[in-house]
Order: structure tokens, then sequence, then C-alpha cells
């Protein structure tokens, strides 16, 4: 999957798929199960990582987990998400930053979240050739400058700086954006104006595609679950009681039987015993 083969998509009326992935396990699944883009996204601080937001995650970290979610894919546009403080502190930082996902992470693109704001910064990437895909709307990195993780967009003023930042980025260079949080009407309009596809998360049904942080819609992450997610599997209470069933097997004599044991004939374990007499 190239960004050719996304842009295309939207040309054709054919909907993207993209969620995120943050090992080998969950990145060779994700792509065998056929989905588009697999975002190595900054939730995996949160998700995986157990931090109280994104904004403490390294960029070392992102490229530790890229490198195994890499080792599974061979399908899909792996994107690598930047994380807070290391896209806007001067543009040689940013490009080495960047290109770490590109050299060691091996990704096909990184992800930069932020609008008009980060045009300029959008297309210093794109000049050193790295793709980007574009995140307005919600941005978790900056969501305390938001007013908190809410819809953003329900008014005139608001709206049109996102239509304004979407125009920008497109114009910037990124080959796709997402909308998060974002009125399905507004939505509506900034993909109808845009040639590059646009990806929604909480942003309705009328974007080029959809997102989703995996461990959302598997269950596997027990804080909260936000009003746009739609749970496919709720694996947290299944994982939960596999692991107590084991620890009372354990302890209860159950775990291991004989099924689960190497075994040795006798006259073997005869000599043995011999041996250990004649010592």
């Amino acid at each position: 999957m190239t960004i050719p083969d996304i842009q295309r998509k939207k040309q054709e009326g054919r909907k993207i798929t993209l969620l995120t992935a943050y090992d080998y396990p969950s990145g060779r699944l994700i792509d065998e199960a056929g989905v588009d883009i697999i975002l190595i996204g900054d939730s995996l601080a949160m998700t995986v990582l157990g931090y109280e937001s994104t904004v403490p995650i390294t960029m070392d970290e992102m490229v530790h987990h890229a490198k195994a979610v890499k080792r599974g894919v061979k399908y899909g546009l792996i994107v690598g998400d930047m994380p807070f403080m290391t896209y806007n502190i001067g543009e040689k930082e940013t490009v080495r930053n960047a290109g770490k996902f590109i050299k060691e992470g091996g990704c096909g693109a990184v992800k930069i979240e932020g609008g008009i704001e980060m045009a300029a910064i959008v297309k210093t990437l794109v000049k050193a050739g790295i793709p980007v895909l574009g995140h307005i709307g919600l941005t978790p990195q900056t969501a305390t400058q938001l007013g908190g993780f809410k819809v953003q967009g329900k008014d005139a003023k608001s709206a049109q700086r996102l239509i304004d930042s979407a125009l920008a980025l497109e114009k910037a260079g990124c080959f796709a954006v997402i909308l998060e949080c974002v009125p399905d009407k507004l939505a509506k309009l900034i993909t109808e104006k845009l040639e590059i596809p646009t990806i929604g998360i909480g942003a309705g049904v009328y974007c080029d595609g959809q997102a989703l942080v995996t461990n959302d819609m598997i269950g596997l992450f027990d804080r909260f679950t936000p009003k746009f997610v739609k749970k496919y599997a709720d694996l947290w209470p299944l994982l939960l009681n596999a692991f107590k069933r084991y620890k009372d097997e354990v302890e209860g004599g159950k775990f291991p039987t004989e099924e689960h044991s190497f075994t040795m004939n006798d006259s073997e374990f005869i000599k043995i015993k011999i041996k250990r007499r004649a010592k």
C-alpha cells in the first residue's frame, strides 16, 4: 500500500481504513486483515506504556515500537506519529526526528498534529522527502489548549479555522489529513473541498476513510471509551478470566498435567539413579 494507492481510493470512492499498532503481533494481525494504514500512534503512551497522557512519550520509545510493528507488516502503509515537542523545535531537529521514523523505524510516512501553524513544518518535511499525514480537530497533544477532549469546530469561527487549516496542510504537501472529533457536516464540507483524502476519527460517515485506536476497539484499554468508538471485541474480561484460571489451576494442582509435561522412560531414569549411586 503506497501513498498514491491511498489517494486513488478517494478518487475511486473507496473507503480508507486506519488502525493503530504498537508491536509485532498487533502489526501482523492488522496487516493480515488488509487495513490500509497502520499508525504507530502516540496513543501507545497511554494504552501500552501506562502514561496519563500522550505527552511524556519519547522519540526513542516510538521508534522502538515502530521497529516491532514493521517486522509484522507486509501490506499496509506504516505511519509514525511524531511525539510532543519533536517537530516544532526547529527545522533541523524536526527533520532529524522524522528521519528516525523512516530510517530506523521502517515507516513510510509520519503524522503531525496541528493546522495552519504547522504548514511550514509540513512543507519542510515534504521537501526533505518525508511524506506527512496531517491531523486537525481534536489534537490530543495540545488538548489542554482546546479546553480538553471536546468536539472541535462547533461554531462558525472555529469551523472556518479547521477548513483553512485543512487547505493549508494540503497546500503544504500532506498526502491526507485526519479529522478528529469534528461535526459530521463540517467533515463533509472539508472532505469535498480537499483533493487529498480525509480520515475521520469521531468525524462521521462522510470522510474518505475511518480510523480507530486498536486497543479501544478491542477492549484492551480500561480507563475510558470515547463516544465514537465501536467495540468489535471486549478482550479485557476474557484475558482477566484466563489469567485467573491459570492462577487457580496452578495453586490447585490442576496445571500442569501429564499432557503438558515431558516424560522420560523408566530405563533411562534407572540409569541416572545408578550413576548417582556410583558417585
